[in-house]
């Protein structure tokens, strides 16, 4: 990379925190402590797509945080036509939350590649994720010491792709946008979000989708050390 960067801001979600293996251990645990027999593998290629369109919703502004959390399990269960009361909605969606962290895989090379960076540049975390679970996530997977500042959507007010996310974040790091690089997985939130406001980045495409023009990405974290 020509010019010189000084700090890497990562997401966290999808990125170095393995959200989707994380997710499944934790339905599988709270599904066995409130009684639901479900096909788990059914339920998670159901609820996935379900999950990333609230998700969309909420960094639009258009559902809250309860909205979201309620709403996912709900239309998954209508999906599959299995009947789940509301009260055990709302605990099922109580006992995710609780439960989430109790589970903390991070993706491969995740710590090698923390190592790698943080003798070279300021390293920090910008996420719509809330704030009481992304500070449990970093602690508990053990890479919290690696980061400098974290911004979250809940100190801001707004979620990414909003550009006072990014300033917000740079701000707190006392960094340059130009002397700056994002590395996410959302194509919509943390690429463009980054490069609507001048800021480069580099996509952690994992899911191996289609990107058109000229983004930069990798398929495994590790292939990050060939480009910083």
């Amino acid at each position: 990379m020509s010019k010189r960067i000084t700090d890497v801001f990562f997401d966290l979600d999808h990125t170095l925190w393995d959200f989707d293996k994380n997710s499944s251990l934790t339905f599988e645990m709270i599904f066995k402590m409130n009684g639901i027999t479900l096909n788990l593998k059914d339920f998670i290629s159901v609820y996935e797509p379900i999950n990333l369109k609230y998700w969309k919703l909420y960094r639009e502004e258009q559902v809250d945080k309860a909205a979201l959390r309620y709403g996912r399990l709900s239309d998954t269960f209508n999906a599959l036509n299995v009947t789940v009361n509301d009260r055990v909605i709302n605990k099922l969606a109580d006992d995710y939350i609780t439960y989430l962290t109790s589970h903390n895989h991070i993706f491969d090379g995740t710590i090698e590649l923390l190592e790698y960076l943080e003798p070279k540049y300021n390293l920090h975390i910008i996420t719509n994720g809330f704030a009481d679970a992304q500070q449990r996530k970093l602690e508990r997977s053990k890479i919290g010491h690696f980061f400098k500042t974290v911004t979250n959507s809940e100190m801001v007010g707004v979620k990414k792709p909003n550009p006072k996310m990014f300033y917000y974040a740079l701000d707190l790091a006392q960094a340059k946008k130009e002397s700056s690089i994002m590395i996410g997985d959302n194509f919509e939130a943390d690429i463009m979000g980054a490069l609507n406001i001048g800021l480069d980045a580099i996509c952690f495409n994992y899911h191996k989708a289609e990107i058109t023009g000229e983004i930069k990405q990798v398929n495994h974290l590790l292939e990050l050390k060939t480009l910083l």
